[in-house]
């Protein structure tokens, strides 16, 4: 169960840093300046969030190393004898295992847009 929380905790954590600074980049860059003032607009918790990204990417950054750890720990451990039981662990190591790569995948492409991309660009 830990391993899925924070599987779930990292996915949770990444996905704030799409919202910081991905998404907004994404509309600037598609020449979408409307569409992310209206965005804005309706969410303007994206301002604190570009406003303190290194704070969300060093927390989510610690939360999918977390998960990985546990994920890693736990690589060997044993699953029930029941049939039903050891199917639905190795579906639940499986799945967490997915979960924690695309927060993965996510932090990656949001640290690119956060401190990447402006370097690149500007």
């Amino acid at each position: 169960m830990p391993n899925k929380l924070s599987a779930w905790l990292s996915l949770f954590a990444s996905t704030g840093t799409i919202f910081c600074c991905a998404l907004p980049s994404l509309f600037v860059a598609l020449g979408m300046g409307a569409t992310m003032a209206g965005f804005i607009g309706v969410f303007p918790q994206v301002i604190w969030l570009s406003q303190h990204k290194i704070l969300i990417f060093a927390v989510s950054g610690v939360l999918i190393a977390l998960s990985a750890w546990l994920q890693y720990a736990a690589r060997n451990a044993p699953c029930p004898v029941d049939p039903k039981l050891a199917a639905a662990c190795r579906t639940t190591r499986r799945n967490s295992l997915l979960v924690l790569s695309g927060a993965f995948v996510l932090w990656v492409v949001g640290a690119f847009f956060a401190f990447v991309a402006p370097v690149i660009f500007n």
